[in-house]
């Protein structure tokens, strides 16, 4: 068995895809009008009807199932989603134990998107505020190792 990514119903797909494409600069990898694939994700109307379920089979919002993103820089991005009209969020920037930050918003489905610092740009920020390489390995939660190998291969 192999993973080959999730699907999103969803009840337009031409306001999804602007969403998706517009605000968060996916491309799509294939359309095929009703379905639309993306590098890891997919969209599609009509889902309920296309499995036989009935009308009502699709809740919203879910609140169980997020798509998840990551960037180098978050506060473009968030600056960018700010300036959005009638954008939904579910919270606005937030920052874990760990150091990473995240935003979260609703899609027009209202599945929840989040979009979150990858964690080599939140191990980047702590050495520039001086941490040693120990202390970011306690930061983060992840192994020293794991820090170490970024710290040598990245000049920092």
């Amino acid at each position: 068995m192999k993973y080959q990514g999730c699907l999103l119903a969803v009840r337009d797909i031409s306001v999804s895809k602007r969403f998706y494409e517009e605000v968060l600069h996916q491309a799509a990898v294939m359309d095929m009008g009703v379905h639309v694939t993306y590098e890891g994700f997919s969209l599609q109307q009509g889902y309920a009807e296309l499995i036989g379920a009935a009308a009502d089979y699709v809740k919203e919002p879910s609140h169980s199932f997020q798509v998840y993103f990551e960037v180098e820089d978050l506060d473009k991005v968030y600056a960018e989603m700010k300036n959005i009209p009638d954008l939904q969020w579910v919270h606005e920037m937030k920052e874990y134990p760990w150091g990473q930050r995240d935003i979260r918003v609703y899609d027009p489905d209202k599945h929840i998107v989040e979009i979150a610092e990858d964690m080599h740009t939140v191990i980047k920020r702590f050495f520039r505020q001086g941490m040693t390489d120990k202390e970011v390995a306690e930061r983060t939660m992840l192994p020293l190792e794991v820090v170490k190998q970024y710290a040598s291969c990245c000049d920092i």
